[in-house]
């Protein structure tokens, strides 16, 4: 019986480099480049925005520290949950990301119904929009603020993905990365005004062909028009909704798609975060 990919993967090995910080009573991880370390201010900084497993999962806390050295800048990441996440690490599937894509029979979506969903219907209210998103523009307004960075880019993974997307419109961060998000609507990817990359899994229980093929129309259509921005859409063939923050790397597929993940974004915010 397949595993529900948005509770599944796994636990990167590694060591975080990074420290904790409290922002306006907000939680949050921070891995600081060298030069900000010492000091410095403005330049550039990351938002990353995770996933349902929130501040607790070491993954996320790994691609901070990758995404800081490699670009030299600081990278945040709010506790979006409060200190509740969605899923606790210690439940996290283990017999996911397989090489093959597989459909998602309606067997499984009543299980993801009546196992996932109902059970945590109170921790999912507290972490409905109306909560999520308000908490995270405050921090993210701050931290600017605070920190005076020039310019801020946001990369998202599941429901951080979704985040993002509904954040873009602010004109709070100036560049976007979008890893396999779960629930995105077309008004809300329209409104999306900022420079945005997708990075799409090939089966998605979330970000279904249908959904992302309709994104990337939408911005085509946009060419040659006042509200143009920079898009790309890059599929990884052999993955799952997931595996860019939750990776199974003993398949060689999806290692090398993770990896193709964190190049995808290290050059887009390369390419969109440039500071003079």
């Amino acid at each position: 019986m397949p595993v529900l990919d948005c509770n599944s993967g796994s636990i990167l090995e590694g060591k975080p480099t990074g420290s904790f910080a409290e922002i306006d009573g907000i939680r949050a991880y921070l891995a600081s480049s060298t030069e900000n370390a010492n000091g410095r201010q403005g330049g550039r900084a990351i938002i990353l925005l995770s996933d349902a497993f929130g501040l607790p999962l070491v993954n996320s806390h790994l691609l901070a520290d990758k995404f800081s050295k490699e670009l030299s800048c600081d990278v945040w990441i709010p506790d979006l949950f409060n200190g509740k996440p969605l899923f606790d690490v210690d439940g996290m599937a283990e017999d996911l990301m397989p090489k093959q894509p597989r459909t998602w029979p309606l067997w499984d979506k009543i299980r993801f119904l009546f196992t996932i969903l109902l059970p945590r219907s109170g921790v999912m209210f507290r972490s409905r929009p109306s909560v999520v998103d308000p908490r995270t523009t405050a921090f993210i307004k701050r931290v600017r603020e605070q920190r005076k960075y020039d310019k801020v880019g946001a990369v998202g993974y599941c429901f951080g993905g979704s985040l993002g997307v509904r954040l873009a419109p602010l004109n709070i961060f100036d560049s976007l990365v979008v890893c396999h998000p779960g629930a995105v609507s077309e008004a809300e990817i329209k409104a999306i005004n900022i420079p945005t990359s997708w990075v799409c899994a090939e089966d998605d229980m979330a970000f279904v062909p249908a959904i992302r093929n309709k994104a990337e129309a939408l911005f085509v259509a946009r060419k040659g028009k006042d509200d143009f921005v920079d898009y790309e859409f890059i599929d990884y063939k052999g993955t799952v909704h997931g595996f860019a923050c939750r990776p199974r790397l003993d398949f060689p597929d999806v290692k090398e798609a993770f990896e193709g993940s964190i190049d995808q974004t290290l050059k887009w915010f390369e390419q969109t975060l440039v500071v003079t």
